[in-house]
């Protein structure tokens, strides 16, 4: 699409998905395109702000391997914007993302501990390695989707945002690993994709999933493919 109509068309699918949704917290993640004469990386978010019906509460920083580029500096980071549709009532679970390396554990202040037992809080910059392809360098988690994303990161982002009664919807389904990470901490989820190649990729992906965790003799929780 023409940058106008692609603008238009993300303005649409917002406004559905704010129309859809109950008053919890949605993160929406946005990369960067090349807009003529006016610059080669701009965030598509810089572009969308005043048309996104939610209430943008930070944006937040991730850092997943270096992309290689020429005549400019490689980028090396994912933006995502935590949005929701109440500010003052909204969904927020630090505890369950704490990040637990901390480098001073059982520093003390008048005899208590500075740092929570469950670790600190992980900034609003988070560093995953990136999803990585090739012989003997794919990682585990590798499909042939061009622009997948890590489990954990999609796993930091569902918890922190939701409750496990809460349906995780996911309208750009790609390779699958919303529902994978939704399987994994016990969360309903319901994706669209409208490429059929990766419909098949993700079907199969969250089949392979969902055998392992049988042979592991784990209790996934209960859900119906379709």
């Amino acid at each position: 699409m023409i940058i106008d109509d692609y603008l238009a068309w993300c303005e649409e699918w917002l406004k559905e998905i704010h129309r859809l949704t109950t008053d919890k917290a949605r993160c929406v993640e946005f990369g960067y395109f090349e807009c003529p004469d006016k610059g080669k990386a701009i965030p598509i978010a810089y572009l969308l702000w005043n048309r996104i019906p939610f209430y943008v509460v930070k944006r937040l920083f991730g850092i997943m391997g270096l992309v290689g580029v020429q005549r400019m500096f490689s980028p090396r980071n994912e933006k995502f914007l935590w949005c929701v549709k109440d500010p003052d009532n909204y969904t927020f679970n630090l505890d369950l993302v704490r990040d637990k390396d901390v480098k001073y554990p059982n520093q003390r202040k008048n005899g208590k501990l500075k740092c929570n037992p469950l670790g600190k809080n992980p900034s609003d910059v988070w560093q995953f390695p990136k999803v990585t392809s090739g012989t003997d360098r794919s990682s585990q988690e590798r499909t042939p989707h061009p622009a997948q994303f890590r489990i954990a990161v999609v796993d930091r982002i569902i918890k922190a945002c939701s409750r496990e009664s809460d349906l995780i919807m996911d309208p750009f389904m790609g390779s699958g690993s919303t529902a994978e990470a939704c399987i994994l901490i016990n969360r309903p989820a319901i994706g669209f994709e409208i490429r059929k190649d990766y419909v098949d990729l993700a079907a199969a992906r969250l089949s392979r999933f969902w055998k392992f965790l049988l042979l592991e003799a784990k209790s996934p929780p209960s859900f119906r493919a379709s």
